[in-house]
């Protein structure tokens, strides 16, 4: 059995070593479940699919969310775990399960929080959002969603990541006349067309925006371009995609109009084919600017989207905070600095106690 009192290091290293690719979850699970229900006291343990989730029901003034997903990316030949002088090598290791181990660690030593505290294990986090587990929670088992602050234990260089960007993905096509392209002043090049697009891009200027004192930088980037039939053809049709990362403080809507507005007056159609909203840090509610304080006021912005925005669609601040090099995720020579883990486990511990 997975021993949740040890150094949460050696933890690390023992979640590590249970291959745990998305979809392939069980035995992780398994196992999380029965040390949640030997070794914790005051926790009413659940399981919902390959997701274990556990709470204290202490009466507290305030709840905190521990949230970590148990899945990994496959193996690229680094299992089992290694440590070597200080840094732990292994699938998985950052992204997350050294930021689960420091929750699992948590609710098995702090004796006395000063929070109710809410622990979620969730699978498939690394596949498509339509099979995470977070998600299959919020539609099943929503009322175990509740708290005034939630804490993902995504890899974060030992910062506070607050909130996240939003994200949107449209195509603009140009249509125009094919023809021979020995004679080309017959036709009608599509491609061409896309030329103003790429020049409007070229010219943009993204906004930089201060919220709760992190700054989110905008971004509207070319993706993909499409077009041409053959060598020797002017084409007649040609998209290219667009993706706007955007500051939390614009919703999709918002954003949707930003875009259509850089865009305005060009011959192209525009297809809005992907959007989520992001999350506002929400630092200045109680529970939320205690971490901070707790975290020695380390904190930046998130940029990218995380599940983070799911809590702040319920109306909950939330944040990314864990140990480990988030650039290192996904890598065959993923790890961590145990130094990190500890000091992220002695940083919420802090903060759990009060």
């Amino acid at each position: 059995m997975l021993d949740l009192r040890r150094d949460p290091v050696a933890l690390t290293a023992a979640l590590v070593d249970i291959p745990s690719e998305s979809r392939h979850e069980t035995r992780i699970a398994d196992e999380i479940e029965a040390a949640l229900r030997e070794q914790t006291t005051g926790f009413e343990v659940v399981r919902n699919g390959d997701a274990v989730l556990a709470r204290t029901n202490l009466g507290r003034a305030s709840r905190v969310l521990l949230a970590g997903h148990t899945d990994t990316v496959p193996a690229a030949d680094n299992l089992p775990s290694r440590l070597v002088d200080g840094v732990l090598h292994g699938c998985g290791a950052s992204d997350m399960k050294s930021g689960d181990a420091v929750f699992l660690h948590l609710a098995a030593t702090v004796a006395d929080p000063a929070h109710d505290i809410t622990l979620v294990m969730y699978d498939c986090e690394e596949i498509e959002a339509s099979a995470n587990g977070l998600g299959r929670i919020e539609r099943e088992m929503p009322e175990w969603l509740d708290a005034d602050v939630a804490i993902l234990g995504e890899p974060s260089g030992g910062f506070i990541e607050a909130g996240c960007q939003g994200t949107l993905r449209v195509v603009l096509s140009a249509a125009g006349t094919r023809a021979h392209s020995a004679r080309s002043w017959l036709g009608d090049n599509a491609i061409h067309k896309l030329g103003e697009v790429l020049a409007r891009l070229a010219e943009y200027r993204p906004r930089s925006v201060d919220i709760d004192g992190c700054e989110y930088r905008e971004g509207l980037s070319a993706v993909r371009i499409d077009g041409g039939i053959a060598g020797n053809v002017i084409p007649d049709a040609a998209t290219l995609t667009v993706n706007f990362r955007f500051a939390p403080d614009r919703t999709v809507e918002q954003a949707y109009t930003h875009v259509r507005e850089v865009f305005d007056g060009l011959d192209v159609g525009m297809e809005l084919t992907d959007s989520a909203a992001g999350a506002l840090p929400g630092l200045a509610r109680p529970a939320a600017a205690a971490l901070v304080e707790a975290a020695g006021g380390q904190v930046r912005a998130k940029y990218g989207w995380t599940d983070v925005a799911r809590f702040a669609a319920l109306g909950i601040p939330a944040v990314n905070y864990g140990p480990g090099d988030p650039n290192l995720a996904h890598r065959a020579d993923e790890r961590v600095d145990a130094e990190q883990i500890t000091a992220t486990t002695d940083t919420l511990r802090r903060y759990l106690i009060g």
